[in-house]
This record gives C-alpha cells, structure tokens and sequence, in this order.
C-alpha cells in the first residue's frame, strides 16, 4: 500500500521551486521529437528528469516499456533508451541500454505511484574503467544493482547527439522503431535537462535538504552543449520549448496546452493509486485522474494516494458515463478499511463489504434515481454526465459534504461549509484515528473523472485555486478548504 509518502511531503521544503509538468497519456498517443541538424558528443551526455508514474505493468510489449527518452534510430537496437520494464521478470524495473542491442536493468523496481522519482544518466564512454562509463542514479544515489548489466567498449559512440537523417534524433515519451512508436509513457515529466558533452553528477541537478533529508531539486547552471536542452513546460502554448538558449526545441504529437500540470515534484498532488485497487478491470488513466473498468462484471474500487487525519479538504469530480446501467459512488474511506488486496475482494465498494468507515455520493442510472448517499443522509439532486461533483472534507469537525455544479447540497438548519450554508454526512465513529482517503467504486463498464487540483481529465473553464494559490478547479474551494497537495499537507494535513 503506498499513500502519503516521504515523496507525497517533498513539497514541504523550502528552496527552488518547479511550477508545471508535462502529463503524458499512452492511450492519447502523446510524445514529442527532435531532429537534430548538427552532430554532437555521441560519448558523453547526460539525462535528467523528474518523473512520476501513473500505470504500471501496461505498454506495448516488455522491451519497449514506459519509455522517457530514446536517443537515435530505435529499429537498429543500438540507439539510448530509457524505459520502464513491462513484462516479466523485473516488471517495473529502470531498463536502460546506451549503444548495443542488450538492455541493463535494474534489481529495483518502481512503483510507487504517489512518489516523484529524479533520474539521472551520466555517460562518458573515453574513461578507463567500464563501470564510469555510465552511471545511474535515482534520486541522488547511484544505482549499483542490476540483473542485468552491460558496460559500452572505451571510446565507443552512441547514437545519442547523432545526425544521422532527418528522420530520427531524440524522442520523449515514446519508441521508435523504424516509423512505428511503441513503449509509450503514462505519467508526468519535470524539469528535464539534456546536455552534450559532460557527464555530470546529480548535485548539478539536485540536493538532499538538510533537515529532512529528502532528495529536492535544484536549478541546473551550467552549459548544454549543441544537442542540449531544457524543457520546463511552463509555456502551455509550446510545450516542446527549449529554454536552454539553444533552440533545440521538440514537435509535438497529440500534446496540447491542456496536457501541462501543476503536479510536481515540489508540489506533489494526489492521485488515484493503482497500487490501491479491487482488480485489473480497474485501470487509471490521464495522470491518474480518470478511472476506468474493462472486462468483468460488477463492483470494483480505487483509492486515492494521500490521506489526511485533520484540516479541510477539497476536490471535484465529473462522471462520464452515459450507459446503463451507470453506477458510480465516489467518496472517502478510512485507512483500515483502505487497503484492498488485489484480486480479492469481489464487489468491493463504498459502503459495503468490509468499508464500513466509509462515505460516498452515489450516481445510479441517470436520469431515472436520484443520487443518494452510502452510510449517510439521502441527497436531493441527481448529477447528469459532464456535470461537476463537488466534495468538501472537514477533518476538525468530522463532516463530510457533496455538492453540485457550484451549489452545495441543501441545509438541514444546522451544518455549512465556508460560511455556506450545507447539509453534512457525519463521519461516524469507526473514522476516528484514521487517514482518510478519497475513493471511487464504478460498476463495470462506467468511468469517473477526478480533479484533486493538480491535472484534469476535463476541461476546467473558472481555473479557481484555493487560498494557498494551488490546484484548479472549475468552483473556488470553500473558505478554509485546500487542495490535497504536499505543500498543503505540510501546513495543514497530517
């Protein structure tokens, strides 16, 4: 189980400040490329991104993987990439191979869908001693344990910085072999720097904070070399913006403005967990923000990757299904009953089973019922497809209220939120001492949105934050209510 992680808090330091990512959807068919039009260092280079993972254990085939970065022509099996395994053995392990048709790979995996990783591959084929000539780090410690392992010859060129056609050069988020892009990436990118020529440590890119001892970033300030660059995606209009100077700037396929996020790895959003689910019917997709069922019949649920015990939450969410029929219930669940062992736990969801910690609004065969609430009062309004469902979570006063394209549920004369006068489901006894996460239970067949602030599925017109300045929703948070972020977390959660 993995939920308000040592990385969900990396936000809490103080320092260099990353404000946008990049969110890349497999399904969407999302990479960019560059061509170049000069030959650089084909020896030395260095790799470093930030990223976070949303999918694990899908993509096109074990050797393609999740891929993040592919240097040169990827039908000759000779070019530099960078990947996540999919497959066994070593499912979700770093494969990564520099200039011959063999793969490296790491004995460590990684799945942590909570969790900003900073990678960093350093290459220098000239040194004397093989194992410098590439060195792996992630998140500012070298990896020194492979299965697999294979150092490039002295003085060997990669076909990384090659120009070599006006075909093929470097490439993110996907792998191309000979025309036909394979291995795509779900997830988010930060921070991205290539340089030619130097093969540099991970203190050029980051630091490990003094106090806690998290590994943060930091701001690169050196050169780049001619093939180098530097992607902030801070431009939503150009996300393929070389801001290093250079100019060496990406093409885009299928990536538009709305791909760029405020999930980053100095302030971390939650996320739907994929390693907190009934089954694999259940998938997420759009940087973990949409929730989706294939295959299989009945019930089947997801949490959220942050939890809280105190403080005032918000978030939204838009159901997208138009069948029938379309049951949904989203909600929150307390942290006992918040593991599900996958595979076993049949129509598992919200209110039900062993949840008994457990509240949801639940969606059923719009527009024939009404809307009610699991272990909670009934509601009077029923949520059409596309409409926005809006969730109000008081810690301090163990409340939880729903609302509705800007209006929250109707008053029974005693409770509000944010000055507002609302109706609250109480949180009962059994939430006492526990983390409370947000959930989604769907019926087979049926797909639900969710907004925690940092990347939406949907389009977001009002672009309201909470008083801290962070996430976007279409409705502004209550007074008092903020977005489930790790800056927030730090000042607030707990």
């Amino acid at each position: 189980m993995a939920f308000l992680t040592e990385a969900a808090n990396r936000g809490s330091i103080g320092g260099y400040d990353i404000d946008n990512s990049l969110k890349l959807e497999a399904d969407n068919s999302e990479y960019m490329k560059r061509v170049m039009t000069a030959t650089g260092n084909r020896k030395t280079f260095t790799i470093s991104v930030w990223l976070k993972r949303t999918e694990l254990q899908a993509g096109a085939g074990s050797v393609y993987g999740h891929t993040f970065f592919l240097g040169g022509n990827g039908g000759t099996g000779t070019a530099v990439h960078l990947t996540f395994k999919t497959g066994t053995p070593n499912s979700d392990a770093l494969l990564f191979k520099i200039n011959t048709g063999t793969f490296n790979v790491t004995n460590r995996v990684f799945r942590d869908t909570s969790a900003w990783y900073h990678i960093v591959l350093a290459v220098d084929t000239t040194q004397a001693t093989a194992s410098d000539r590439l060195k792996l780090y992630v998140n500012g410690v070298q990896e020194t344990s492979f299965a697999t392992i294979n150092y490039p010859t002295q003085n060997s060129d990669t076909q990384n910085n090659f120009f070599q056609s006006a075909t093929y050069g470097q490439e993110i988020g996907a792998y191309d072999s000979a025309g036909t892009y394979y291995g795509k990436f779900c997830g988010y990118l930060a921070e991205y720097n290539h340089i030619d020529g130097q093969a540099l440590a991970p203190t050029d890119f980051g630091e490990f904070d003094s106090g806690s001892g998290i590994w943060k970033p930091k701001a690169y300030e050196g050169t780049y070399g001619t093939n180098g660059w530097y992607l902030d995606f801070v431009d939503a209009a150009n996300l393929g913006d070389d801001v290093s100077g250079n100019g060496n700037n990406f093409t885009l396929t299928n990536i538009t403005a709305a791909d760029q996020a405020t999930d980053t790895p100095t302030n971390n959003f939650c996320i739907m967990n994929m390693l907190n689910r009934t089954n694999g019917n259940i998938k997420n997709q759009e940087g973990g923000t949409k929730v989706t069922t294939d295959g299989g019949s009945g019930w089947c649920s997801m949490l959220a990757t942050m939890g809280v015990t105190k403080g005032k939450w918000y978030w939204e969410s838009q159901r997208m299904s138009t069948g029938t029929p379309n049951d949904i219930i989203t909600g929150i669940v307390g942290s006992e009953d918040a593991y599900i062992p996958f595979n076993t736990a049949a129509n598992y969801y919200i209110g039900n089973v062993a949840t008994s910690s457990s509240i949801g609004y639940y969606q059923k065969n719009y527009p024939s019922q009404e809307g009610s609430v699991i272990n909670g009062v009934g509601l009077n309004f029923f949520s059409a497809p596309g409409d926005t469902i809006m969730f109000g979570l008081d810690m301090d006063n163990n409340k939880m209220y729903f609302g509705l394209n800007g209006t929250w549920l109707a008053t029974n004369g005693t409770d509000s939120i944010g000055g507002n006068p609302a109706r609250a489901s109480t949180l009962h006894a059994d939430f006492d001492g526990e983390f409370v996460l947000p959930a989604v239970s769907v019926f087979q067949g049926n797909n639900m949105t969710i907004n925690f602030g940092g990347y939406a599925a949907y389009t977001i017109s009002s672009a309201a934050s909470d008083a801290n300045g962070y996430g976007t929703f279409e409705y502004a948070p209550p007074s008092g209510y903020y977005a489930l972020c790790s800056k927030n977390l730090a000042e607030f959660g707990g």
